[in-house]
């Protein structure tokens, strides 16, 4: 069927299709196909609102942030963030976590301390305090001078552990449980003490605490005194137990003592001056120096009948205690040999201490 002229449609062009060959690809001055439309810039889009002031304000109503929905909505988020706490949380929401710093605070608080009083315990091995908490706390001073067990008399380390703590070379810690616990009974029914301090405690409480006998500063000793024990052994303890024991109002340690109130060093006390010097451990502070040496009694404060009564307690008890096992507990706590062999040194307190020397020209007892 024959088809119609073609300039019976005279708006119709055929339009050309590239070629799918090389030839057919149009040339490079090819400058597009000819129902090509021509490329107009494209307006910006406008807001109808952006003419208002052409149009006038009312053209299309107020504006979005005019209109009242938005502004209430926007004056309500305002509203929120005011009440809002700055931590961004409520503050329901911050207590747990600020309980939670707190509490690791604490606890690196906590932990630093053990290990400093870890560390001070392991450094008493070696290291002789230069003061101690009984020392700081005398009012009338200290007169105070460290010498080596070594250097000691065995008469009177043989005494100590006799007067004040007979298992001290064969015991492990600081004291046993049973011991504790009756002590502890003893104490809160206000009942004697059936058998006082060990040495490990009373050298924690002398180098540690105070003269208070309240329960709490009791409990602290005895966790001072096992810390303690496991730090250092008997042969330490008892050089630190005999070096800073208080002998009298101002006197701390068998060096300045033994010079003080019998004009010798500590390596020479026989038996019956190394019982009176023990026997003062209980209340040494209503004693002073008789003229010439030895003990006197007749004290300014009138209470010298208290130091009497232990120093006349223990000569009623040691002496048979030193015949009957002789040197013996003091070579289980590791001292052996006897003073007088050892050699001489620089700190064996074999002169006497400036210090003793002064106080006893104040007092005019030489």
């Amino acid at each position: 069927m024959p088809h119609g002229s073609p300039d019976r449609w005279p708006g119709v062009r055929r339009r050309r299709t590239r070629g799918t060959t090389t030839a057919d690809r149009p040339g490079s001055g090819w400058s597009g196909y000819d129902d090509a439309v021509p490329s107009r810039p494209v307006p910006p889009l406008r807001s109808p609102w952006d003419d208002a002031d052409r149009y006038g304000s009312d053209a299309y109503g107020p504006g979005p942030e005019e209109q009242p929905g938005r502004r209430w909505r926007r004056r309500d988020r305002e509203d929120r963030d005011e009440r809002r706490p700055r931590g961004g949380r409520r503050d329901g929401y911050d207590r747990p976590r600020r309980r939670q710093q707190l509490a690791g605070r604490v606890g690196k608080v906590l932990a630093v301390g053990f290990v400093v009083q870890a560390l001070v315990m392991v450094s008493l091995r070696w290291v002789d305090p230069p003061t101690t908490a009984f020392m700081a706390a005398n009012p009338n001073g200290a007169i105070q001078q460290s010498v080596p067990v070594e250097h000691v008399s065995r008469n009177f380390l043989a005494a100590v552990i006799a007067h004040e703590d007979a298992k001290l070379p064969y015991r492990s810690g600081a004291f046993t449980w049973d011991q504790m616990w009756a002590r502890a009974q003893a104490h809160l029914v206000g009942d004697e003490d059936p058998s006082g301090s060990t040495i490990p405690q009373q050298v924690a409480k002398n180098l540690f605490l105070n003269q208070e006998m309240s329960a709490w500063r009791k409990a602290v000793e005895a966790g001072l005194s096992a810390e303690l024990a496991l730090a250092v052994d008997d042969r330490r303890m008892l050089e630190l137990y005999v070096n800073y024991a208080q002998f009298g109002p101002s006197l701390y340690g068998v060096c300045a003592a033994s010079w003080y109130y019998f004009d010798r060093p500590p390596q020479d006390l026989p038996v019956e001056q190394a019982v009176q010097l023990v026997g003062l451990l209980p209340s040494p502070g209503h004693v002073q120096r008789a003229p010439g040496g030895g003990l006197d009694f007749d004290v300014a404060d009138g209470q010298g009948w208290l130091s009497r009564s232990h120093v006349i307690n223990a000569q009623n008890r040691v002496p048979r205690h030193i015949e009957r096992l002789g040197f013996r507990p003091v070579e289980d706590a590791g001292i052996t040999g006897l003073a007088g062999d050892q050699p001489a040194s620089g700190d064996d307190c074999s002169t006497r201490p400036r210090a003793v020397t002064d106080l006893i020209a104040a007092e005019g007892t030489a």
